[in-house]
């Protein structure tokens, strides 16, 4: 059938580039029936995903190829970008330091004033409300 011929063909193309639409371009497929059929055929839905996986792992390959040349030509840019990526010693690094304060005394006027509001917007009970975060704070 021509439509399982069409289907192999598109298979080989993502093997080679995994963008649906470079492929469907290639074939002369348009992309709503590759769609149509990953959502109608599950066993070319898996061939698709698996197909996708190959090309994708082809193209991390010829990158990683090509970094390395750039490197051996001692670009900078490349060097430090396989350093940053490669080796624990060059990560990027966050530093993140804060600390963290608890109240100790009961709220103030003020802040108690400004939970009541919070409660009463909220249509808690004032009162209860008010109580139970000044146990905590105890």
């Amino acid at each position: 059938m021509k439509k399982d011929r069409t289907k192999t063909l598109f298979l080989e193309q993502i093997r080679k580039i995994p963008i649906i639409q470079v492929a469907c371009e290639k074939v002369g497929v348009a992309r709503s029936s590759v769609y149509r059929w990953r959502d109608e055929d599950k066993e070319f839905c898996k061939e698709l995903e698996e197909a996708l996986t190959e090309g994708e792992a082809l193209i991390n390959e010829m990158s990683e190829s090509q970094l390395i040349s750039l490197i051996r030509e001692k670009s900078w840019q490349a060097i430090s970008f396989w350093l940053r990526k490669r080796s624990p010693k060059f990560k990027d690094r966050v530093e993140v330091t804060g600390s963290i304060e608890s109240p100790q005394n009961a709220l103030s006027p003020e802040q108690q004033a400004i939970v009541a509001e919070a409660l009463r917007l909220a249509s808690l009970n004032v009162d209860e409300g008010v109580k139970e975060i000044n146990k905590e704070s105890d």
